[in-house]
């Protein structure tokens, strides 16, 4: 009998030991101590393999090298616009349902920025007279408009909100949406001062790693030695190319007609890229995370802004967005050494993306023989007005209140009369009769001949209340231009830059590659969608899914 008692204390004793060491090994094994999303704004997925030979060894060409690279992800709903992209990748939804529709869109006729709440104040932020102001509109901003979850969101609720998750971007979009409704905080840059801000949605004040960081003037210090380029007066661009220029073969040369000028500002420039890694940098320092006592993961949200400021004046083919990269490439080496040396390699985990990428820009097409036009959308909009208001003399205004994202947005007043059916018929009709519109209905009746992907691109996109009553797909090789009528008409009248919108792989192809934790190396060519993201990160992590997400997991093998 005293055998067998002491044959079962050890029993015990060896099972509660197998217990604790099974419960350590799913806290430590099955999760990273971070979680990096690193998302450039407007990047195309061929920047990986057009510059490749040009990176350095610890970049882009460290994260192809060592983690898992998804060669073929597409944007799966319309439009491909900013807001639009970061809340699908940290939702893993689709506009229907995220009731982020675009940048700006309207909530029952009433025009609505996509993170503006007017029942915050501003923390941090200065007026137009250089003046600390709490009523600040540039600090007005929460993500309250956003209707679901965000995988931030899933990892504060897993770990009963003792998971730290951040934000940090130059646009406060980029960074809010992202960060998610519970986050620890969300970051972006005061366009006065440049200092980084936040709202009393977070917070009452700033923290002091982050005053500490606001006093050291870096976005005066970036600005003007943008600046001083400027005054140097170098000839052909806005700053000094990193290396000599016969070397960007792969760019067009300098003083192309279709680049737009810069304007200096820093957001406009290389060190735009660089202040917000300082501050993610900072943010990892100050807050401490991928250390977090409660041994739980933190999330740390990353937006890279300029890329996409450059690449809307310039496009993809200038010299100076092959400089841009270049140089982010080194900005991303340094990044991924800091996160070694902060977090400990093998601790943490990365994904690289894209809220969108970008169109070659019309002229340059034009150059070579690529079938291209320009969208304008003002001279549209204006048309179409002309027209219904001649169809039907009984309108006392013009029924259409914009083109937001492609679609035809009409008036409160005009959708409650009588004629309203009559209207949104005559503008389907209307709209289908010009040389630059494929197909134009309404969002709520799509006809069978629309093919795929644009139909469920369509569908995917159309959030009731927010979204416009109808749809217009422009032909291929279209990009939106917003000039003003009268310029685009001009005689001799340039389309600079470029920009995103449509369903085109131009715009809708996006990089993505995760690296770190987790993650084996590889190459994969499957088809893979924007909204897969959260659910692949959310599945490593072990964690649930947000709310809304429509992705489906990357399995990596």
């Amino acid at each position: 009998m005293r055998r067998l008692l002491i044959a079962i204390a050890l029993i015990g004793v060896c099972c509660s030991a197998w217990a604790q060491t099974t419960v350590q090994d799913i806290r430590e094994l099955h999760q990273p101590k971070l979680v990096v999303g690193l998302v450039v704004d407007q990047m195309r997925w061929d920047y990986l393999t057009r510059y490749a030979d040009r990176y350095c060894d610890g970049g882009f060409r460290r994260m192809m090298r060592e983690g898992w690279n998804c060669n073929r992800t597409l944007i799966n709903y319309l439009p491909c616009i900013t807001a639009v992209g970061h809340t699908s990748i940290y939702t893993g939804s689709v506009p229907a349902m995220t009731g982020i529709v675009a940048n700006t869109f309207y909530i029952d006729g009433k025009k609505t920025y996509c993170t503006e709440d007017k029942s915050v104040k501003a923390v941090g932020a200065y007026d137009k007279d250089g003046k600390p102001s709490s009523t600040a509109k540039a600090g007005l901003e929460s993500p309250r408009n956003m209707l679901v979850t965000t995988m931030t969101d899933e990892l504060r609720m897993a770990t009963n909100f003792r998971s730290k998750t951040v934000g940090v971007a130059l646009k406060d979009r980029a960074s809010i949406l992202p960060a998610g409704h519970s986050a620890t905080a969300a970051y972006w840059m005061d366009g006065y001062s440049t200092n980084f801000i936040t709202s009393t949605y977070y917070m009452d004040e700033l923290p002091k790693w982050v005053k500490k960081f606001n006093d050291q003037k870096l976005g005066e210090k970036y600005a003007n030695e943008y600046l001083a380029f400027a005054n140097k007066n170098i000839k052909g661009g806005p700053w000094e190319l990193l290396y000599d220029e016969k070397s960007y073969v792969q760019s067009a040369p300098k003083n192309q007609k279709w680049e737009n000028t810069f304007g200096y500002d820093l957001k406009n420039s290389p060190w735009g890229m660089k202040i917000t890694f300082d501050m993610a940098k900072a943010a990892v320092e100050g807050e401490n995370l991928g250390n977090n006592p409660a041994g739980v993961p933190d999330f740390l949200a990353v937006s890279i802004s300029s890329t996409d400021m450059v690449g809307h004046r310039i496009g993809p083919n200038s010299i100076w967005m092959e400089d841009m990269y270049l140089r982010l490439d080194l900005d991303v080496a340094d990044f991924l050494s800091f996160l070694d040396e902060k977090v400990g390699k093998g601790n943490w985990t990365l994904f690289l993306s894209a809220d969108h990428a970008g169109a070659h820009n019309v002229e340059w097409r034009h150059e070579h023989k690529i079938p291209s036009d320009i969208w304008g959308e003002n001279p549209i909009i204006e048309g179409l007005n002309a027209h219904l208001r001649s169809s039907f003399p009984s309108l006392r205004e013009d029924p259409v209140m914009s083109l937001t994202a492609q679609q035809v947005h009409f008036t409160n007043d005009v959708q409650k009369t009588s004629e309203y059916s009559k209207i949104l018929a005559e503008t389907i009709v209307y709209l289908n009769t010009l040389p630059e519109v494929s197909y134009a209905f309404s969002v709520e009746a799509i006809p069978d001949y629309v093919p795929e992907p644009i139909r469920t691109n369509v569908i995917n996109g159309y959030c009731p209340h927010r979204s416009g009553q109808v749809q217009i797909v422009p032909r291929p090789g279209l990009t939106e231009d917003f000039s003003e009528t009268k310029d685009i008409q001009k005689k001799g009248f340039v389309a600079k830059g470029t920009t995103h919108i449509a369903w085109s792989p131009d715009d809708s192809h996006i990089p993505l590659i995760f690296m770190g934790w987790g993650v084996p190396h590889g190459w994969d060519n499957r088809t893979h969608h924007i909204t897969d993201i959260a659910a692949t990160i959310t599945a490593l992590l072990n964690i649930q899914q947000p709310n809304a997400c429509v992705g489906e997991v990357i399995e990596m093998k």
